[in-house]
């Protein structure tokens, strides 16, 4: 069936040319990540690529957790600690 057979640009057809479509860039995705690796594979240095790739994965996961794990204090907080401690020097002064 040819483009100029079509009669309507219902819904249902619209629906399946973006499945169609869909499917079309996975294909073609999903083949070039396959010879990617296939080329990776061919590479006389594959161990070092694994252990640089392997480091470099730690040092993202060391960055993220740094950045999600130590949260700082929340404002009011530190404000808080700040009275109590000039409080507590104000009382030592008496």
């Amino acid at each position: 069936m040819t483009h100029s057979a079509r009669r309507g640009d219902g819904p249902d057809d619209q629906a399946v040319l973006l499945a169609a479509g869909l499917a079309d860039l996975a294909v073609s995705t999903l083949g070039t990540a396959v010879g990617a690796v296939r080329g990776l594979l061919r590479r006389s240095d594959t161990a070092d690529l694994v252990r640089e790739a392997e480091q470099d994965l730690r040092a993202r996961g060391r960055l993220a957790l740094d950045r999600y794990a130590n949260v700082p204090p929340a404002h009011l907080e530190v404000l808080a600690r700040q009275v109590r401690a000039r409080r507590a020097a104000d009382a030592g002064d008496d």
